[in-house]
């Protein structure tokens, strides 16, 4: 043991996207659980600073951390097994930030800290996250996450049957 500091590293998820129409529909669709349903499942986000977050029926809880309307939502992230009271896993934090681009908007989704088994798990979640809001803010009809997911476990070498195989 050591009073000096320790050097590690954390993994971490990024995305960038470009959002169809202005940042004020992505803001909605990002902070009204209601708006993707079969993304957020039954769950609520309050978009300000120590709002609860209770996504996929409690399975994700956490609290808003940042709020910056229109701009950037930031909270924790934990998730729970059915009938857990503490999550078994370490919090990490989730930030979406908004700019305009042109008519449209831009998205940085970052994700931090993942644990190194769960890195391409996360980054297929997320990019299935991010199909889905893209569909809604489309206006096109936002297919069962299922769908999403079997292509995107395709992108990043996932077995969905043994999806930590």
């Amino acid at each position: 043991m050591s009073e000096d500091a320790q050097f590690t590293h954390a993994h971490m998820v990024r995305f960038e996207r470009l959002l169809t129409g202005p940042v004020e529909n992505a803001w909605r669709v990002l902070t009204e659980a209601a708006l993707l349903p079969g993304w957020y499942g039954e769950g609520r986000i309050e978009p300000k600073v120590g709002g609860a977050v209770e996504l996929m029926g409690g399975h994700i809880r956490g609290t808003v951390t940042q709020c910056l309307p229109h701009q950037r939502l930031s909270y924790s992230w934990n998730v729970f097994n059915p009938g857990d009271e503490v999550s078994p896993y370490p919090e990490s934090y989730l930030a979406l930030d908004l700019k305009p681009a042109g008519d449209d908007a831009a998205l940085t989704l970052t994700h931090l800290p993942v644990l190194e088994r769960f890195v391409k798990l996360n980054a297929m979640g997320w990019h299935t996250y991010l199909d889905m809001v893209a569909a809604a803010l489309r206006g096109e009809p936002v297919a069962p996450r299922d769908a999403y997911m079997a292509r995107n476990a395709k992108t990043y070498g996932i077995d969905l049957a043994n999806p930590l195989g």
